[in-house]
């Protein structure tokens, strides 16, 4: 995270430098021999091969809504139905909200950001400001009642514990989410004195 903020190097060569690092650790243990090495580079495989696949599906779907004409229909759209901007940031968290019940964060992400960037851009709001609100509106749409994706993923961990039981845990800390979200929706230096602080 320093290095991150001192501007040293990008988050993406963060992780890299975390993973030489961990790998580092490892070796200094003594936890680290070929069977092990074997494992984390096939997992490290998979799960680069599975999250190449949904970014490159991403892209090519981003390029078909743009090439579509999509972004200027909707707002075509929206500038007819003379909605206010906050109205239209309203109707985009509830639809984050509703995704969230059926898609998990990155697909999530990936599929609906192309989409409204454009239109949040046009409309004159803050980007750093809309990034910081669909993360946090993603990671409330997986909790949310009565379909939360999170809640069924913990649901199958823990097998001596109900989903109507895990339900009635998270409402408190939903609701605090949802404040928050308000919060941060409705005055954006909440979000936004840290990153100008920083990077100011």
């Amino acid at each position: 995270m320093g290095g991150i903020y001192a501007g040293a190097f990008t988050p993406t060569e963060a992780a890299g430098i975390g993973a030489a690092g961990a790998l580092v650790i490892a070796g200094l243990k003594r936890q680290l021999n070929y069977q092990v090495l074997r494992e984390v580079l096939v997992e490290t495989a998979k799960t680069t091969a599975v999250l190449f696949s949904v970014v490159i599906s991403a892209l090519i779907f981003s390029n078909f809504i743009n090439r579509a004409g999509f972004t200027d229909a909707l707002l075509a759209v929206v500038t007819g139905l003379e909605m206010s901007p906050f109205m239209v940031m309203a109707a985009i968290l509830v639809i984050y909200i509703l995704l969230g019940c059926v898609f998990e964060s990155m697909s999530m992400l990936l599929l609906t950001v192309p989409i409204f960037f454009p239109l949040v851009q046009s409309l004159g709001f803050d980007l750093v400001w809309f990034g910081i609100l669909v993360v946090v509106v993603t990671e409330i749409s997986l909790i949310t009642p009565p379909v939360g994706m999170n809640v069924f993923v913990l649901s199958g961990v823990m097998k001596d514990i109900n989903t109507k039981t895990i339900f009635r845990g998270i409402v408190p800390f939903w609701t605090a989410d949802m404040v928050r979200l308000v919060l941060i929706a409705l005055i954006p230096s909440l979000s936004l004195a840290l990153p100008h602080w920083l990077y100011s």
